[in-house]
């Protein structure tokens, strides 16, 4: 006989259920977007791109949640397959505006729809009301976690 050591309980626990959810949801997208040629840092930054033109190779790690190092990795290999373009000098300073090429738009197109239809599937369970509640509770989880694991520590004797 186990005995339970942790006192977390992974049936209720919600962090768990969290990152059950995101390894659902990262697996089915990575289905979808493999024919694609894409992978989600992929796709990210391009629908990223697409909202907010001319973000900087900083801004675009952070929104994708890869490093600095990663998404000029990955910028590169876009610029070279003619999705994005960048200039060839900052306009100020040292950041280099991003931005999608006509091609990187379709290419973008035929993803997003691919992703929206995962996201329908994952939320096709819940009702519209739920759905909205559900998008709020995670929204205040994040804000509560903004400040910092420190917050969440528990207080020194």
């Amino acid at each position: 006989m186990s005995q339970r050591v942790s006192g977390i309980d992974l049936e209720t626990s919600l962090g768990y259920l969290l990152k059950e959810a995101s390894s659902a949801l990262r697996t089915a997208m990575e289905a979808v977007l493999r024919p694609l040629g894409m992978s989600i840092t992929h796709y990210s930054c391009l629908e990223l791109l697409s909202q907010r033109p001319g973000l900087s190779n900083s801004d675009l790690a952070r929104g994708t949640f890869v490093s600095r190092q990663s998404m000029n990795v990955l910028l590169q290999a876009l610029e070279r397959d003619g999705l994005v373009s960048r200039p060839e000098q900052a306009p100020a300073g040292r950041v280099l505006p991003t931005e999608l090429t006509p091609s990187g738009r379709k290419q973008l197109s035929a993803a997003s729809a691919a992703v929206k239809a995962v996201e329908d599937q994952m939320k096709s369970g819940l009702s519209g009301n739920e759905q909205t509640q559900l998008a709020s509770l995670l929204s205040r989880c994040v804000a509560s976690l903004a400040g910092g694991i420190e917050d969440a520590a528990p207080p020194k004797p």
